[in-house]
């Protein structure tokens, strides 16, 4: 023990001298990487990527890509502030800082991230309730969405809408009603086919929700009129708490459509996802009609927060997939090991995204909540100003656009 302690203070009381001198014996590499700029790095690297299972097409997308290194620290970045987002969410809603539904995204990352690196800002797109990357790959701070989450006045919908209710240009929320948005997607993809854009939509939705049956209704209208929509399967394994192979007859969800087209993805893999959207996307555009999209991944949390996500699933299994299929370390190791970037600099990248995650959810936290006398405010868009009656007939509040 007594030696143990003498070497410690040694090295405490070592001149900066002999520091310097120890510093110059240690192993060439070690030096080497701390003196690595953004020279050494390679532009772009190619990758082999996991073929695409298909329906009614003879072709699908490519099994290799490429990915500059600018696109991988970008992907990685935005991956990472959406897992960072999720898990803040977390805790301030079991500090009862955030309340009602909240339905979390972590373990589905790659699908929005890929999604959106595929699509134009121009093209149009509408989830279901687990909307939170979604709402951030289009556009919205995360100072508005976690301020949105907790009912505040600073949110991207006033504070009004909550986790399942967020907007912004050219995207239209997240849903409630499972299955709902769908049919409201073909109706975006019919609007930009009447007004001759060159526009698509992407209408997401569950496992669960693939069985409801305005689904097949709207994939039917769709079909008929070559409507430029990607019906888009987010398949995380369990709708609900019921595993897809209790709830479904066919998990094949990519054939769903029948007569559209379509493509099984793994969801886990944001190249994967990012060229089946290409494809999609270039499928819709040349005037083919829909196609049907099926995102094969996982989500980390349960259904919502009131689900523990264990009572259906076991803690092995969960593990499982973060250890082998987590999207994060995937892209991650991915460009560590074609030298894309170097462990050091993306742990930059997660400090630099904690620090903004935790000043995003200070603002949350702190910002006031909307007065009274706005509640029924934003009831109809460029509207003259009317009285909507309150909970009883002596109390009424004005609605302004």
């Amino acid at each position: 023990m007594r030696k143990m302690l003498l070497a410690v203070l040694s090295r405490v009381l070592q001149s900066p001298a002999a520091a310097a001198a120890a510093a110059a014996k240690k192993p060439a590499s070690r030096v080497m990487v701390a003196s690595r700029n953004y020279a050494d790095f390679a532009n772009e690297a190619t990758f082999e990527i996991k073929k695409c299972d298909l329906h009614r097409l003879e072709e699908g997308p490519s099994t290799t890509t490429v990915m500059t290194r600018e696109e991988g620290l970008q992907y990685y970045k935005t991956m990472q502030t959406i897992r960072r987002m999720e898990l803040k969410a977390d805790q301030l809603y079991k500090q009862k800082i955030i309340r009602g539904f909240c339905h979390l995204y972590d373990g589905q990352e790659a699908c929005c991230v890929g999604i959106e690196a595929a699509i134009k800002p121009t093209d149009h797109l509408i989830t279901a309730y687990r909307a939170h990357g979604f709402t951030y790959t289009r556009g919205v701070p995360i100072r508005e969405i976690l301020t949105e989450l907790t009912g505040r006045k600073g949110g991207c919908a006033k504070g009004k809408g909550g986790s399942m209710h967020m907007y912004t240009k050219n995207f239209y929320g997240g849903n409630g009603i499972v299955g709902a948005q769908v049919p409201l997607g073909a109706g975006i993809a019919l609007a930009c086919k009447y007004f001759g854009k060159n526009e698509i939509c992407m209408a997401l939705y569950g496992d669960g929700a693939a069985n409801q049956g305005q689904i097949f209704e709207t994939f039917n209208m769709a079909a008929l009129w070559k409507l430029p929509c990607i019906f888009v399967c987010e398949n995380n394994r369990y709708g609900m708490g019921t595993s897809v192979e209790r709830a479904a007859a066919s998990t094949d969800y990519y054939r769903r459509g029948d007569f559209i087209p379509g493509l099984r993805v793994d969801g886990m893999d944001i190249l994967c996802v990012r060229e089946a959207t290409k494809f999609a996307a270039e499928h819709c555009r040349s005037g083919k009609g829909p196609i049907v999209m099926e995102l094969q991944t996982y989500r980390y949390h349960g259904h919502s927060m009131s689900d523990p996500g264990i009572s259906y699933r076991t803690r092995e299994e969960i593990q499982e997939v973060r250890s082998k299929s987590d999207p994060i370390t995937l892209l991650k190791d991915r460009m560590v090991n074609n030298n894309l970037a170097s462990i050091e600099e993306l742990k930059d990248i997660d400090v630099a995204v904690r620090k903004e995650i935790e000043e995003a959810a200070q603002f949350a936290t702190t910002d006031p909540e909307p007065p009274l006398e706005e509640l029924c405010h934003h009831i109809y868009f460029n509207e003259p100003p009317f009285e909507v009656r309150g909970p009883n007939q002596w109390i009424s509040y004005k609605s302004a656009s």
